[in-house]
């Protein structure tokens, strides 16, 4: 089902109306931006070349002296632009989101989610090759109509006045792709919260969702990083051994983010510095990148990430995700005595330098898995650390729910 852009029929869609929304940035913004990254008050580092103390002041110095002086932000801004943005309230919340129509005959409605610290425009590589594969080298490949909205309190997705959770998100999710959208099926996919949210969506909305294709391992009801090492097969002990390395990169984040994040939340969003290294560290820590982030993200990249999170002052709001979340568990939001818990097909990518592992034994008693793969690269980002391994799989997957 192919979609046209703004002033389109699906733009009031089935209820609930959608209105074309453009990224615009004031100068002003940004020169308060650049004004306090280049006034900022530094403070000391020695003994931390190996970044044991958190983030390396050098590196951070090189880097903030680009985003001040260097970094683009308009032309970023202009690639924003370039797709279709729109914005709806839902259940008194506003969404942002990217709608991008799929070429070629029957494309498939992809929902994708982000996660933390991610942001909608994670997605931006597969964005064409995707909804455009003959443009793309892959003239016979499935197409997909995509639907990329910012999670609520994240960036564009704002201002956010009230808690919301995994459940609350996966409601919003289908008035979106039906009341807003007039989507009847569709395939769902995402990494970290969006993981969350497509295994809860594909959970809980069976008759809606086609296909779940989930990017962190996580099966609703099952606590993450709950797994055993006896629990996993022999070939699978090296994620035992990547959970282990990863327990002490998610320490302080967790502790923060789920039980005090509003005290850093104003340091954060007042210091463009500090909310930039608070995002930064975690995407060296947690991608496949052996140390060296600019391996594997480029630094206008990197700049875009924190300048979306301060321009938008979204830092707190984003954090908060974990307190609601936290306070809520992990139950299944509709029946947890379903089994299967995920009926509809479903589809696991897993990343060597994922933060947590769990075993495919574990996924296959739960869920009605029809397709897995262990990807030869990629961490914690992976669809925006390895966009063509997700492509390629992506298409696989969609052959296993027809």
């Amino acid at each position: 089902m192919a979609m046209a852009c703004a002033g389109s029929r699906w733009e009031k869609g089935m209820g609930i109306a959608a209105k074309p929304f453009e990224v615009a940035i004031t100068d002003a913004l940004l020169a308060d931006m650049r004004a306090r990254i280049r006034n900022a008050r530094w403070s000391e580092d020695f003994g931390n070349a190996d970044w044991r103390y958190g983030v390396e002041g050098s590196w951070l110095r090189a880097m903030v002296d680009y985003w001040a002086d260097g970094f683009d932000w308009r032309a970023q801004e202009a690639a924003m632009n370039a797709v279709p943005n729109f914005v709806a309230t839902i259940n008194g919340v506003t969404v942002h989101f990217l709608h991008i129509a799929g070429t070629g005959n029957n494309p498939i409605p992809l929902l994708l989610t982000h996660g933390w610290p991610w942001t909608f425009w994670d997605y931006r590589a597969v964005i064409g090759p995707l909804t455009d594969p003959a443009a793309h080298g892959a003239p016979g490949a499935q197409s997909f109509s995509l639907i990329i909205p910012s999670l609520p309190g994240f960036g564009f997705s704002s201002p956010l006045r009230r808690a919301v959770t995994v459940a609350d998100i996966v409601h919003l999710w289908t008035k979106l792709m039906t009341q807003v959208l007039g989507y009847g099926r569709f395939m769902a996919g995402g990494g970290d919260f969006g993981a969350f949210v497509t295994s809860h969506l594909a959970h809980a909305y069976p008759d809606l969702v086609r296909g779940a294709y989930i990017m962190f391992p996580n099966v609703p009801g099952i606590v993450p990083g709950s797994s055993l090492p006896a629990d996993f097969a022999p070939e699978e002990q090296w994620m035992v051994e990547e959970n282990k390395l990863a327990s002490g990169k998610l320490a302080s984040h967790m502790t923060v983010h789920q039980h005090d994040p509003q005290t850093l939340a104003y340091a954060l969003a007042d210091s463009p510095i500090g909310c930039a290294a608070w995002l930064w560290e975690r995407r060296r820590a947690w991608s496949d990148c052996g140390g060296d982030v600019l391996s594997a993200f480029t630094r206008d990249e990197l700049c875009t990430l924190a300048s979306i999170y301060w321009l938008t002052n979204t830092i707190g709001t984003s954090m908060r995700l974990y307190w609601d979340q936290n306070d809520q568990g992990f139950a299944s939001i509709i029946d947890p005595t379903r089994q299967p818990v995920i009926a509809v097909p479903t589809g696991y990518a897993v990343f060597p330098k994922e933060n947590i592992h769990m075993p495919r034994r574990v996924i296959e008693e739960h869920v009605n898995l029809r397709h897995y793969s262990v990807m030869p690269r990629g961490g914690h980002f992976g669809v925006a650390e390895q966009p063509q391994l997700v492509v390629d799989d992506l298409r696989a997957f969609a052959q296993c729910c027809e």
